[in-house]
């Protein structure tokens, strides 16, 4: 479904937009589904009217094991159904639009034997069954560092759900000036794991700026050519500003760099952190220009 042939744009930060309007410090953000769903919807349609061909939902923490800190884990299926249903909503009866719902890591590490395989992949296979309910039409496993977690995530959606399962990771560079996940995975590492575990389309999010995830998508594709690969970039990477962190990149810096982007071999690309329907209107209006170059 979402591999379509032509690049194609996805939305941008939520946590930023929820924030903006009143989700509070301590606050469960993933709660904003059921007590807000008017808000989060909204911001769902807002990324679609900025030109996003997917839209993700507000579900990045609503998993049982994160949503234990706040008293919620009994109520993971609820909240999850209602993330999906809300930005299914936003998505309407627009044509191509898809939902590419949203689920985080779980906090918890396999290494240090705080939790088992077993225990991921029934929380993750609980998220994914609700968030097709909701009316996802693919799971996205983000901001992943451990191939172990990923893949029990992936395996979750893939024998539970219809859904297509696309799969990112994190990464930061290191003084000798390649890229590697907290768990000392490299990119193309990590993109074997998630191939290998069945997702659909492989990439990395967060943690970067665009201009950083050039050299994170070129060693991808040098490995794996035929692979569909997403990017959600953060605006920059954050500086403190009064005590809060400021993502600065604008969107016109953004938007600069997607044709290098596109051409070290992108597929699908949106925003992570400190990003807003600006930057995805920019980054949609450089996609629309290359024409038929933005083929794959």
């Amino acid at each position: 479904m979402l591999k379509s042939g032509k690049i194609l744009v996805s939305d941008g930060a939520w946590g930023t937009l929820l924030q903006s309007r009143g989700l509070q410090p301590g606050e469960c953000p993933d709660l904003w589904s059921v007590t807000h769903h008017g808000e989060v919807e909204d911001i769902a349609g807002s990324y679609l009217d900025a030109g996003a061909d997917m839209v993700q939902t507000n579900s990045f923490g609503a998993n049982r094991f994160k949503l234990k800190h706040y008293g919620l884990q009994e109520r993971a299926a609820e909240i999850n159904e209602a993330a999906a249903r809300a930005s299914k909503s936003a998505v309407g009866g627009r044509p191509s639009k898809f939902v590419i719902a949203s689920a985080g890591p779980t906090g918890e590490m396999l290494i240090t034997e705080d939790v088992t395989e077993d225990e991921l992949y029934e929380a993750f296979k609980e998220q994914a069954a609700a968030l097709e309910r909701g009316g996802a039409d693919a799971l996205c496993v983000e901001t992943m560092s451990d191939a172990g977690e990923c893949v029990c995530a992936i395996k979750a959606a893939k024998e539970n759900t219809s859904l297509e399962v696309l799969a990112t990771f994190t990464f930061d560079m290191t003084a000798q000036g390649t890229y590697r996940t907290m768990m000392g995975l490299s990119p193309a590492d990590a993109a074997r794991a998630a191939l290998d575990a069945g997702a659909d389309i492989i990439g990395t999010n967060c943690g970067n700026g665009i201009e950083r995830m050039i050299d994170i998508v070129r060693e991808i594709k040098t490995a794996f050519p035929d692979a569909c690969i997403l990017v959600h970039a953060n605006a920059g990477l954050p500086v403190s500003v009064d005590g809060r962190d400021v993502f600065p990149e604008t969107p016109e810096i953004m938007a600069g760099h997607v044709e290098r982007l596109i051409d070290a071999g992108a597929n699908i690309i949106g925003g992570c952190c400190g990003t807003t329907p600006a930057h995805i209107a920019a980054i949609r209006k450089i996609v629309d220009g290359l024409g038929a170059r933005a083929k794959y």
